[in-house]
């Protein structure tokens, strides 16, 4: 693997491998639709998975799973996704051609969905993997850790190399998130990040790395220490991050710590120890009561009771703040004091196994609310057309796509990968047309080409159709948009589905998962001959050059 940082907007050469041989698959497949078509004229054909959490991870299946049934999925070239649409690539991705084998696969996913339960003791020793193995540990490992695993119910340690594949039997998997910095500094090419197997980086402004070293150390393009691979459980992390508040991941850490004190109450342990398990459980709770603005004097009464009064905590902690004063910004302020001297009052960390302090670091960080955080690979280096800013710093964070656009249109259309038509499954909440409208008025700033749209009705006030189509026209690739929600599998009841399918809902069941997965399929059951309508356009195009 090259350990350099490449500059410059080509594909790799491992993706123009791929997309060569998947070029003979998806010919095969549409020959098999009795389209009249020839090598030199197929056309590259992108699904792509908006965000939505468990919602847009379900809806993704019961979509790939009925093109499968329609003789469709083998003519799709790249599957590209955001946030809950990236927990569904992961887990179809960690199966050897899963796209031969769909509707087994769908039916073991589902079945984990709904079923399946992550062991605490999984969860406690990944955080502590992640803290112990990585230089930037963040909020994103504690919430990958915690949380995610607890929604898509496993613990996936694959690296994201292990889906490269060399019979191209599956389509190319992009996953896409956003430069934080970038989108707060307003640089308006910067932001969009993409992760395959093969390379990530910055989708516009063409620098990429291997993705066995992202997030490993490099100095002017040239790698100097090395980190762990990223596994598919931080990715989903990473890529689904919009979804995490701080009263959830309080919530999670709180759960774990009663399991953690459970186990280990019946071990001998220091009085000073069996003090600091109580401390980190009262220091949860009282963050959490402040989030909700409840009564937090007990809280502190207990915190203060814990630690005796000749220790460097005792003028730390505070009596129960007054009324005028800021109680939450007070409360943030103890609990990092005492996070930081934590180990100093409470015995010497021999005392304290991985977890714990894993744990403790993991309060501090979610009251310090730093995500993402990695290694910047284009530090020092002169790259023309990247900021500065971005050049200039040891590290950036990385977020949720949807915080900027919940579906990942940016790279699906690098130019580099040519691509024809582009076929976008919604599972917004909400106004299920905001994407393509904003993605719009992005390409128009940047002069990305993009199919000029009619007149849309906005702010989800209306129920929309079940099947849109842009066309492009030139270089510019038709784009279809299918709601997930419509006013044709709905039948007048999309607010009612909405609402029964809401972004933060962190479990369905059984027969929500099923009624979802059905109601997904329909739009593309119902859209055959749509499909492949546009499918021939996209041929016809190609024939005119």
């Amino acid at each position: 693997c090259n350990s350099k940082v490449r500059v410059g907007r080509s594909l790799n050469d491992a993706e123009k491998q791929h997309v060569t041989k998947r070029r003979e698959k998806v010919l095969q497949s549409l020959i098999q639709q009795n389209l009249t078509i020839s090598p030199d004229v197929v056309p590259n054909i992108a699904v792509m998975g908006s965000g939505g959490g468990l919602r847009a991870m379900v809806g993704l299946l019961g979509s790939l799973s009925q093109l499968k049934k329609e003789g469709l999925l083998d003519s799709i070239t790249y599957l590209s996704g955001v946030s809950g649409s990236t927990w569904c690539m992961a887990s179809l991705y960690k199966e050897a051609d899963w796209s031969t084998k769909l509707e087994t696969v769908k039916q073991n996913i589902a079945k984990r969905m709904a079923d399946g339960k992550v062991n605490w003791l999984d969860q406690a020793n990944k955080l502590a993997k992640y803290f112990f193995t990585k230089d930037n540990f963040s909020l994103t490992d504690i919430w990958s850790a915690l949380a995610v695993s607890s929604m898509v119910n496993e613990v996936d340690e694959h690296s994201v190399t292990e889906q490269r594949d060399k019979d191209a039997n599956n389509p190319y998997p992009i996953y896409t998130v956003i430069d934080k910095q970038s989108k707060y500094d307003r640089l308006k090419s910067d932001p969009w990040f993409e992760i395959t197997p093969d390379e990530s980086g910055y989708s516009l402004m063409g620098a990429f790395v291997n993705t066995s070293f992202f997030g490993s150390k490099f100095e002017n393009g040239n790698k100097i220490k090395d980190q762990p691979q990223m596994d598919m459980l931080y990715l989903q992390g990473l890529c689904g991050s919009v979804l995490a508040d701080m009263e959830s991941l309080l919530s999670q850490l709180l759960t774990l710590i009663k399991a953690k004190t459970k186990t280990t109450a019946k071990s001998v342990v220091l009085p000073k120890v069996q003090n600091g398990y109580q401390m980190i459980q009262t220091l949860v709770e009282l963050n959490l009561c402040a989030l909700k603005g409840g009564d937090c004097s007990v809280y502190q009464k207990t915190l203060k009771n814990l630690v005796t009064s000749e220790s460097k905590l005792a003028g730390v902690l505070k009596s129960p703040t007054s009324k005028k004063a800021n109680p939450k910004a007070d409360i943030q302020d103890t609990t990092l004091q005492v996070c930081n001297s934590f180990f100093d009052v409470f015995g010497e960390k021999r005392s304290w196994d991985s977890v714990w302090i894993a744990i403790v670091r993991s309060l501090e960080k979610i009251i310090s609310w730093v995500w993402g955080t990695t290694y910047n690979y284009v530090n020092k280096m002169k790259v023309v057309g990247v900021h500065p800013s971005i050049l200039s710093s040891v590290t950036r964070e990385y977020e949720d796509a949807g915080l900027l656009n919940n579906s990942p249109y940016m790279s699906v259309l690098r130019k580099e990968r040519n691509i024809d038509l582009i076929i976008s499954l919604d599972f917004s909440a909400g106004d299920q047309l905001a994407t393509v409208s904003q993605i719009a008025q992005q390409c128009r700033e940047l002069y990305i080409p993009f199919p000029a749209l009619p007149a849309l009705p906005v702010g989800g006030t209306i129920e929309p159709q079940d099947f849109y189509v842009f066309r492009g026209t030139g270089k510019t690739p038709t784009v279809i948009h299918i709601p997930l929600f419509n006013k044709v599998n709905c039948k007048g009841e999309v607010k009612k589905w909405q609402d029964t399918y809401k972004t933060y809902q962190l479990h369905y069941t059984a027969t929500m998962i099923s009624d979802l997965l059905k109601k997904a399929a329909l739009n593309i059951k119902n859209n055959k001959q749509n499909l492949l309508n546009e499918i021939k356009y996209a041929i016809e195009r190609k024939k005119l050059g």
